[in-house]
């Protein structure tokens, strides 16, 4: 191999392509090690109670002491005699989802692989992480028809480092399944529409000729099944489908009929979801948390924050965002905008017309369409939870961003440009789970086992199911645990209330005070102090300490207090 082909500065006997294979393999390995280091969060305890089949059985905390283990029955599966058991868990799940805002595939995905491997957190977290695998092997076989062998190892390079979505790989939730279904539809789409609809202006590219009736078959299931998949995964997926219905115009507008029979198909089957679990749905919603300001200024100022938040979560900051100011993420998202800009000028001057334009289709046009239902509905979802309600755009902007590296940078740039980010994706996403402490209510755990047998209460300002989830998930059920959780103005009488029915029950309370208690506000000091000043009559203070992990949902403040 030519010596061009070396990277000189960091690794002069490693050629680039053979770096970017290195780099996909630390990126799954980083993975890989890190299944089983953090605690389950907020939302991935409510996708564990609900893959169980038991959220039906959940009922919220009332004004008076609960077994603890009794939640933590709920977080595995029930108890099956027989085949028909397991179906009546499985219509219980389906049941469970229809208060919820999301479909169901993800939950039922999850449900068969706790039958196979168990709750643990990696054996949870396991099937996301290989479904992102499958997605960067996918990456590589997209980015390779339309960028050539380099351009498809960089796109999985960038695609396996990428913070977003490597923390996402790691999260129990619906979110990377979701850029599997985006990659593997876009990928079946082009290579049906024909890889010389784009006119490449690259060697690298091996045009084929026209597919055989089997390859035409075959790339027709995968596309109608990710279409399937991914609507039934989120119903944001809707504006994919739009940007794949305007990729069939932009470069295949002659078979449109033909591209629309295959995604109508694949909509079409998730019609029975649609007239029963949807329906119920929309009849739960809350909608009104993505209300916007009266103001037209305010109103629209926020909304181009929005989507430089978006853009800046998605491309660099990762989780990172549950810790740090917004306006980095912001000002992170305005320099990508600033890029995508100039870089879309250049690459339109030199002549890539066609594959910059299936670029911004699917990445920048499902953010332009949710921009647009924000606006018209007077809503706020494109910044809704760090980032992730739009993960469909992270494959299409990092296809952008390859396109960008490779048709404007040449030589020692190229290697520099197409390196340096891929180094600062990777050094983001390791110091994410090097650095920050997730392992909040293994501390509370441990302060029990220290004298296991000793009756314990835990009071608790809040009632949020999160919280409760978590408690009963790493509290073993082997120790004599109750649970106190209520809204913080109603604590302190349900407290009173219930040591005076039963003086002398705990040896040991707990008073567990959330930062944040999600359906309620937080404690005032007026509240603090008359819990505080009631159980010094009974109990000596004994340890007050702060944990916190890495958002406002872990941070609590742990008081132990002993019968005196």
């Amino acid at each position: 191999m030519k010596t061009t082909n070396k990277v000189n500065l960091l690794f002069p006997e490693l050629s680039l392509e053979n770096l970017l294979i290195a780099v996909i393999f630390i990126g799954i390995l980083v993975r890989f090690i890190n299944l089983g280091t953090r605690e389950f969060w907020y939302d991935e305890v409510l996708s564990l109670l609900l893959s169980t089949g038991q959220k039906t059985a959940y009922v919220t905390p009332q004004q008076f002491p609960v077994i603890l283990a009794d939640y933590t029955q709920l977080l595995n599966l029930p108890q099956e005699s027989n085949f028909g058991d397991v179906i009546k868990t499985l219509v219980s799940l389906l049941r469970g989802t229809v208060a919820e805002p999301h479909p169901p595939l993800f939950y039922l995905s999850q449900h068969l692989w706790l039958r196979l491997l168990g709750n643990s957190e990696i054996a949870q977290r396991s099937l996301n992480t290989l479904l992102s695998l499958l997605s960067i092997f996918c990456g590589y076989g997209l980015g390779r028809t339309l960028l050539g062998y380099r351009g498809g190892l960089l796109f999985a390079a960038l695609l396996a480092t990428n913070p977003f979505f490597l923390f996402q790989s790691l999260n129990v939730r619906m979110y990377a399944p979701l850029v599997l279904w985006t990659i593997l539809s876009a990928w079946a789409l082009i290579q049906l529409i024909g890889v010389d609809k784009i006119q490449p202006q690259s060697s690298q590219i091996e045009i084929k000729s026209s597919l055989s009736f089997k390859q035409k078959l075959f790339w027709t299931g995968v596309l109608i099944l990710s279409v399937v998949a991914g609507c039934l995964t989120f119903y944001l997926f809707a504006y994919w489908v739009i940007a794949l219905a305007a990729l069939v115009l932009y470069l295949d507008r002659h078979h449109w009929w033909q591209h629309a029979l295959r995604l109508g198909t694949g909509v079409l089957i998730t019609v029975p979801w649609v007239l029963w679990g949807t329906r119920q749905q929309l009849r739960n919603a809350d909608l009104g948390r993505f209300s916007t300001p009266p103001s037209f200024f305010a109103t629209m100022l926020q909304h181009l924050q929005d989507v430089a938040y978006l853009l800046g979560v998605q491309l660099l900051v990762g989780d990172w965002i549950t810790s740090i100011p917004t306006l980095i993420a912001v000002m992170a998202g305005i320099f990508w905008i600033i890029v995508f800009i100039v870089g879309s000028i250049r690459l339109w001057k030199l002549g890539e017309h066609q594959r910059l334009g299936v670029a911004l289709i699917l990445g920048i046009l499902p953010l332009l369409l949710a921009l647009i239902a924000d606006i018209l509905g007077k809503k706020f979802t494109i910044g809704f939870g760090w980032g992730r309600s739009l993960m469909i755009i992270l494959p299409g902007c990092l296809l952008l961003i390859t396109l960008l590296i490779q048709r404007t940078t040449k030589g020692q740039l190229y290697r520099l440009t197409a390196t340096g980010l891929i180094f600062i994706y990777l050094s983001i996403s390791i110091a994410d789970y090097s650095l920050r402490h997730r392992q909040m209510f293994h501390q509370i755990s441990d302060i029990i086992s220290q004298e296991p047998t000793t009756p314990t209460l835990i009071v608790m300002n809040s009632k949020a199911w999160g919280h409760v989830n978590r408690l009963a998930y790493y509290i073993s059920p082997q120790y004599p645990v109750s649970l106190l959780a209520q809204k913080s103005s109603k604590l302190s009488p349900a407290l009173q209330k219930s040591l005076t029915a039963k003086p002398s029950v705990y040896g040991r309370i707990i008073w567990l005070e959330a930062a944040e208690p999600v359906w309620s506000e937080p404690t005032t000091d007026d509240q603090r102090q008359e819990i505080e000043n009631f159980l010094k009559q009974q109990y000596q203070l004994q340890n007050s300490q702060v944990v916190f992990g890495t958002m406002s949902l872990d941070k609590f403040t742990i008081n132990l207090y002993e019968a005196k």
